[in-house]
């Protein structure tokens, strides 16, 4: 199974190939460039792999929620590559690629994945680890102040809270989440390898789209007013 991914709802720029298990990536850290950016690094990618577009068997995307210009520009990159390689894109929750990242790299067994929405607002999503190792939610992925977040269920094993949303507004969501003891991850972002990850499960269930239908999700009505 093969997939390349594309991340750049966040200040990260980040794509991946996950070949049969085997991913590679690049990420760089492209704040308002990500245009510019994301298909020099996939050709670069391409090329170190001496794969093709058309050698894979998916375009998976980060579909949100983020940066409103971030989140469109993955999405307008992948259905247009898709739609000229002829594949089926598979869309990734941004919360749920950073769960992942969180599982894989912090060994978290719930995440408490929050990104700064601006507008004194945080995506907000809570993750457990299932049995294959993969994010998976628990409730809905909301947008909301940060002191008016719904305090999770009973958590178990490591608690990591991870994303730009606890690096801004850490002390009203600590106290929203009294009790419940956590690890602090703030600087971790999604990133393309965790998107390609969640896109293998994904596309072995048979849960892709046509490139017309990988539609992005903001989760905030207000989306023209964001200013990042």
């Amino acid at each position: 199974m093969k997939i390349v991914a594309i991340e750049t709802s966040t200040e990260a720029c980040s794509v991946a190939l996950n070949l049969d298990g085997e991913i590679h990536r690049c990420d760089e850290y492209a704040a308002r460039t990500h245009t510019e950016r994301v298909l020099p690094m996939l050709h670069a990618l391409l090329e170190q792999t001496g794969t093709r577009l058309t050698d894979m068997d998916a375009l998976a995307f980060g579909r949100g929620p983020g940066s409103f210009t971030g989140v469109r520009i993955a999405t307008a990159t992948a259905q247009g590559l898709a739609l000229g390689a002829g594949l089926p894109v598979v869309p990734v929750s941004t919360l749920a690629a950073l769960a992942q990242r969180a599982i894989d790299e912090r060994s978290a067994e719930s995440v408490l994945a929050a990104i700064d929405a601006r507008m004194e607002e945080v995506y907000w999503g809570v993750f457990g680890r299932d049995e294959q190792g993969l994010a998976a939610l628990r409730g809905q992925e909301v947008v909301v102040p940060p002191d008016k977040i719904e305090p999770p269920p009973a958590l178990t094993g490591a608690v990591v809270a991870a994303g730009s949303g606890w690096q801004r507004y850490a002390a009203a969501l600590e106290q929203r989440l009294a009790g419940v003891s956590l690890v602090t991850a703030a600087a971790l972002l999604p990133d393309a390898a965790s998107v390609s990850r969640l896109a293998a499960h994904e596309l072995a269930a048979g849960h892709v789209v046509d490139p017309d239908q990988a539609l992005p999700v903001y989760l905030r009505d207000r989306v023209t007013h964001q200013r990042h």
